[in-house]
């Protein structure tokens, strides 16, 4: 079932040493956006802050949960690899099995992001996704 406005859009659950989220879209392109957007809430609080910066990213797989996992390592990559934080995602096209969207970005400042739970790795353990009652569906696990 796919949430309804108010409703929140992911639920985290506990996995051996690691940390899963179920996050639920009302199409492909909301579910892909709601993914990226819960990687960064997990990690810190970037509450309504502006992007300072933007990058257009473009990421394919074999199957919908290969583009899931490579669409969160690219968003993940930003985070561990240049110290920015992804603050709007913008999903410019969604075609089989590839992604182009806009990323707006800021840099880590940690006087204003406390770190909230440090995401190490997306993983294809337990990973779903897939078109579910009316909406789709993802199940995603990250080592932490």
């Amino acid at each position: 079932m796919v949430p309804e406005n108010g409703e929140p859009y992911y639920e985290t659950f506990d996995h051996t040493a690691d940390l899963g989220i179920r996050v639920f879209g009302k199409d492909a392109v909301d579910l892909f956006a709601k993914s990226g957007t819960a990687l960064f809430e997990l990690i810190t609080e970037t509450g309504s802050t502006a992007a300072e910066a933007q990058v257009t990213l473009t990421v394919s797989g074999v199957d919908w949960p290969d583009v899931m996992v490579n669409w969160l390592r690219e968003l993940l990559y930003l985070w561990t690899g240049r110290e920015l934080l992804v603050v709007t995602i913008e999903i410019q096209s969604l075609e089989e099995f590839r992604i182009v969207a806009d990323v707006g970005l800021v840099p880590f400042r940690p006087e204003v992001h406390p770190i909230l739970q440090e995401v190490k790795a997306v993983t294809y353990h337990g990973l779903d996704v897939q078109q579910k009652n009316g909406g789709w569906e993802a199940t995603i696990i990250f080592d932490i």
